[in-house]
């Protein structure tokens, strides 16, 4: 088992503790390893992982699975983008990392990621939260937790933009989900659009069933 990084003085009323749905990636990960340096061998590849929170997962990917990797991380949470480059630097002073506020990847270039992570907001809800208009405000957090009708809102808004963010040839991403979003039907759905979703990790965690899925274009 690799080890998992080292995180060290964070805010967690800030920012988003680790929880089972971030380790559940890190297996994720290191289940895919031999996938990826297969796939990716003999490229420098672009890694995002959007809502990094913590950025136990961005680190984990950098120590030991794409250690020579661009990062470009994003988040709306101001406080999650400097936790993780607090949390990366802190468990490698070798990593070649960046970390955008931005709603998802709106300010990335299409067609440019060939690894994109996402642990989105999963958690059903009325309605997905109001981005805070000031630092100070204590409800930062609930962007990270709460994702709409089947809490799948802001999941779709990345699923329906795939074809646009992942880079054309190898790209290929992973993406978290309960059991309340549904995941076989996104799958189903998905397929029908013309990509390969594959269920990398599937496991119970506490009072929640999560999956990691994989999708890369046909």
């Amino acid at each position: 088992m690799l080890p998992t990084p080292l995180l060290k003085d964070l805010d967690y009323d800030k920012v988003y503790e680790p929880s089972e749905d971030s380790y559940l990636l890190l297996d994720c990960f290191e289940e895919e390893l031999p996938f990826l340096q297969k796939r990716l061998h003999g490229s420098i590849p672009i890694v995002t992982e959007i809502g990094t929170g913590s950025g136990i997962v961005t680190s984990f990917i950098q120590q030991h699975i794409l250690p020579g990797s661009i990062f470009i991380t994003t988040d709306i949470n101001p406080h999650a983008c400097r936790t993780v480059l607090k949390t990366v630097k802190h468990n490698s002073a070798t990593a070649n990392i960046d970390s955008c506020q931005m709603s998802l990847t709106t300010a990335i270039r299409s067609e440019t990621i060939d690894v994109l992570v996402f642990n989105p907001p999963y958690v059903p809800a009325t309605e997905v939260p109001e981005v805070p208009t000031t630092e100070e405000d204590d409800t930062w957090l609930d962007l990270a937790l709460l994702g709409g009708e089947d809490g799948m809102v802001t999941t779709w808004q990345v699923l329906n933009d795939l074809e646009n963010i992942l880079s054309p040839n190898d790209g290929v991403a992973y993406i978290l989900f309960c059991a309340r979003n549904k995941p076989i039907e996104v799958a189903e759905i998905m397929r029908e659009k013309g990509w390969t979703v594959d269920v990398v990790v599937h496991r119970k965690a506490g009072w929640e069933v999560l999956s990691v899925l994989r999708f890369m274009k046909n």
